[in-house]
């Protein structure tokens, strides 16, 4: 018997983060998003520098579920069909066949995905919607659980093709990865080499147990106060006078699953006022767009940090 069966999904949701915690060290909070993330159906868009541990999260996380991982580097002649597939010829049966590209997997990491053209970036994010690719007129759809895990350097402009508002808003929630702390470093350099970083766990689910833990986030209560807490706080984003595009409805959906997500790692049957407080700014920043010079995530948090300060918490 493998030490998946007989395990609650509860102890199996606790096993995927400690694993992971394994490898991404020092990061519990951003484990636990992104974690809460996958498993409310919503994907993720990571900015940091280079080298603090994306693509460690995106592996870890398709090894945790048993599943399948496809990295993708978007470049500039990166075309649609390179990340969706095409249809060959198959000469023995003299028909064509369709060839699935990289982004036929459980997760899928889109490496610098603002360095790409805008046909490729539709091309993935429409998939993200949809969870399903239409090539040629036919249909295909995406493996089950699908995540995508999106990269991009916010210090770095040149060159780049900068997601517009209603693509972002396709991302669930946005995270900042960050360097470790001092001992989590230090544990890192000592560990590892050049040749030899781990980033690849013990399984601790299958993939269909991702689905019936999905099952359980929307079995998580929301009271009516819950609801109402959340609706004002993307209202108030909307009427804040530095704000040129506040938060969609899309938006404060994410934030009712992600706050569930949360709920449920911490082992509550309810959503509590504090588990939207923390999910807020995670899955609200990149959908605020603050006016004139001031736009950037650095303004979109301190609006978003206001907002939470002053929209009254149910309890």
């Amino acid at each position: 018997m493998s030490s998946m069966e007989g395990k609650s999904l509860a102890e199996l949701l606790s096993s995927l983060r400690a694993n992971i915690e394994t490898v991404l060290l020092g990061k519990r909070e951003s484990v636990n998003l992104a974690i809460a993330s996958f498993i409310a159906g919503g994907h993720v868009l990571l900015e940091d520098v280079p080298g603090t541990g994306k693509t460690t999260l995106a592996r870890a996380l398709s090894s945790g579920i048993s599943g399948t991982f496809r990295r993708i580097q978007f470049t500039s002649d990166l075309l649609p069909q390179d990340i969706i597939g095409v249809h060959i010829l198959d000469a023995d049966r003299k028909s064509f066949v369709f060839s699935p590209g990289p982004l036929f997997a459980n997760v899928v990491l889109a490496d610098e995905i603002n360095r790409s053209n805008p046909r490729a970036q539709s091309a993935l994010l429409e998939a993200m919607s949809e969870r399903q690719v239409t090539v040629d007129n036919r249909t295909y759809p995406l493996p089950e659980p699908f995540l995508v895990i999106a990269t991009q350097n916010p210090y770095e402009q040149h060159g780049t093709y900068p997601l517009p508002e209603s693509q972002l808003d396709r991302f669930n929630l946005r995270l900042r990865l960050s360097y470790p702390d001092r001992d989590s470093e230090r544990r890192l350099i000592r560990e590892n080499n050049l040749l030899t970083m781990r980033d690849g766990i013990p399984a601790a689910m299958r993939p269909e147990q991702v689905r019936a833990l999905r099952v359980e986030v929307d079995r998580v209560t929301v009271h009516d106060a819950i609801v109402d807490y959340i609706q004002r706080i993307a209202a108030a984003t909307r009427r804040h006078p530095a704000v040129r595009l506040g938060a969609s409805p899309r938006g404060a959906i994410g934030l009712k699953s992600t706050s569930q997500a949360l709920a449920l790692l911490s082992g509550r049957d309810h959503v509590t006022p504090g588990d939207v407080r923390r999910a807020a700014i995670p899955v609200l920043c990149h959908r605020v767009f603050p006016k004139g010079d001031a736009a950037g995530s650095e303004a979109a948090q301190a609006i978003l940090e206001e907002v939470l300060s002053v929209v009254p918490s149910p309890l």
